[in-house]
């Protein structure tokens, strides 16, 4: 068995909504990003390839690719499972923890679950996500962003 982390942060632009595990969640700002700015995604696909040695986002998804610019974070994840897959790796579980003052994304966590798992074939058992705020310290705090942990576990298959 192998463990990963990842973390990711994005600062806040103008605009309506934010991407968040997949969900669109309307708000009065949105992320200033290459992709879609799904901070829990990013954060989920470094801590896959960090088990797996296989790098970071950047280095399979660099943000200077003009193919990538504003591309869902979804196709994202679902390349880095199958690549996970290929390499002989099948994912355990995932716990994430996002960072964020605001908005509160306790009531969108059920509909992040179900996408999540559905993009990496796992049960609702095997995939956590938690919010929490900084109390007003820091960039979340400020409000100028949002940020996210990941932490997975995964096996030979």
């Amino acid at each position: 068995m192998r463990i990963g982390q990842g973390y990711d942060a994005h600062r806040f632009k103008e605009g309506d909504h934010i991407i968040l595990g997949g969900v669109r969640i309307p708000f009065d700002k949105g992320m200033a990003a290459h992709s879609d700015g799904d901070v829990l995604i990013h954060a989920i696909c470094d801590a896959l390839l960090g088990a797996a040695a296989l790098g970071d986002i950047g280095k399979h998804f660099p943000d200077t690719d003009p193919d990538l610019k504003g591309v869902d974070s979804r196709i994202l994840l679902r390349k880095v499972a199958e690549l996970l897959t290929t390499k002989g790796y099948k994912i355990i579980n995932i716990d994430a923890t996002v960072v964020a003052q605001k908005p509160k994304i306790s009531p969108h966590i059920p509909e992040m679950r179900k996408i999540l798992g559905s993009d990496l074939n796992l049960n609702n058992d095997d995939l956590n996500i938690k919010g929490t705020t900084t109390e007003k310290m820091g960039f979340t705090g400020r409000e100028e962003g949002i940020a996210c942990y990941a932490a997975c576990l995964i096996d030979s298959i």
